[in-house]
């Protein structure tokens, strides 16, 4: 990711980031995912579901918190209202309807709907052993689901990642898309901080609650997350506009449990203790979005400045100096400008100041941050 710079007297007039309204075809430019990859080979998996492999359609399995999201669950199967793109037939259950204990590398939903406190978010559960995209799924069928719904698949065969970079998800990664909805369009892009502050509190919450270190899981700008200088986790979010108002798709991947090819939250976890506690799958994610109702609510009130103290104690990117490199006009040769990164403008960029003391805003170009060697550049071809 590369980025222009645009002087103080210019940014304060600039519109926020563009959106994805509905019926154009670009992305939210500043909400791309994170292009992690936690595997560098393809999946190839057979989809078997409770021992049945001869399943040919990707399996959804509903559930709800409460018996008025289990009713919903149930409308939604009979109904038929659950569609994929690109896949003409899926085959949908209750959770109820399962006859066969779950395996144990599974997602337990039992577990999860436990450990879940929210009032909106992930009541309304659609679990997979195998989909192409979680995002997929909430993002095609938006209409047909409550705000907060949630799905979550132990595989992915076509994740989306920033750049039409393939996320490829094996066993032991978290990997779930939800739905909310915003109707101020200004804070729309700042919504990926929000998840990404929720999922960092997510895993301190559980260090603090067990007794444990804490696992030091920071923040990537504007959206991967890194531990101990390795990618673990990356953000995804897309959004269209219709009635008046944004409705967001979010979609997070976060290697839990799978040790190659980098490392994972759980491999940090033995290194630092003694203790044979594991990180569930399940009890992140009901964690996270305890923590982000929280805090979304908050940023829907009060906009991001009440959530910036805590973002910036773990993003890792205050004081840091970034060489910008930018083409001259009618040129093709490139200027250098070395800038200080003071933190975020009030429309989710960065704000820095280079060596003249002059302010300035970086935006992201689609191309590529190496924030580990100080560079701002433009992508090789």
């Amino acid at each position: 990711m590369s980025f222009k710079l645009t002087r103080l007297f210019r940014f304060l007039v600039l519109r926020p980031p563009p959106i994805a309204f509905v019926g154009i075809k670009y992305p939210l430019s500043i909400s791309l995912s994170s292009d992690y990859n936690c595997c560098n080979k393809p999946l190839s998996i057979t989809t078997s579901v409770m021992g049945d492999s001869s399943l040919s359609a990707p399996l959804l399995v509903l559930c709800g918190k409460t018996s008025a999201e289990k009713e919903l669950a149930r409308s939604l199967k009979d109904n038929s209202n659950l569609k994929l793109p690109e896949t003409p037939l899926i085959s949908v259950m209750l959770h109820s309807e399962i006859d066969k204990p779950v395996e144990e590398d599974q997602f337990q939903i039992d577990l999860f709907l436990r450990s879940l406190s929210t009032t909106r978010f992930g009541r309304l559960l659609l679990w997979s052993p195998l989909l192409s995209s979680t995002h997929d799924v909430v993002s095609h069928n938006f209409s047909e689901l409550p705000i907060g719904a949630v799905c979550v698949a132990d595989f992915q065969s076509k994740g989306r990642g920033r750049s039409k970079n393939v996320w490829e998800s094996p066993k032991g990664c978290l990997l779930f898309s939800f739905t909310m909805q915003m109707e101020d369009g200004r804070i729309v892009p700042l919504v990926q901080y929000v998840a990404s502050l929720s999922m960092t509190e997510a895993i301190k919450d559980i260090c603090v609650r067990n007794g444990l270190p804490n696992i030091d899981v920071r923040i990537k700008w504007p959206n991967d997350l890194y531990l101990n200088g390795l990618k673990v986790g990356g953000i995804l979010c897309t959004s269209t506009y219709r009635s008046k108002k944004f409705n967001v798709s979010a979609g997070i991947g976060l290697n839990v449990d799978n040790k190659k090819p980098t490392t994972c939250l759980n491999s940090v976890l033995q290194e630092l203790t003694s203790t044979s506690f594991q990180i569930r799958k399940e009890e992140l994610l009901a964690t996270f979005f305890n923590k982000f109702e929280t805090l979304f609510d908050l940023f829907i009130s009060e906009g991001f400045k009440p959530l910036e103290d805590l973002y910036y104690k773990t993003w890792l990117h205050s004081g840091q100096r970034v060489i910008v490199q930018e083409k001259e006009k009618d040129d093709d040769q490139l200027t250098e400008i070395v800038a200080t990164i003071q933190g975020l403008t009030s429309s989710g960029y960065l704000l820095a100041v280079d060596e003249s003391g002059q302010m300035c805003e970086l935006h992201p170009d689609g191309n590529s941050f190496d924030f580990f060697k100080g560079l701002v550049k433009r992508k090789m071809s």
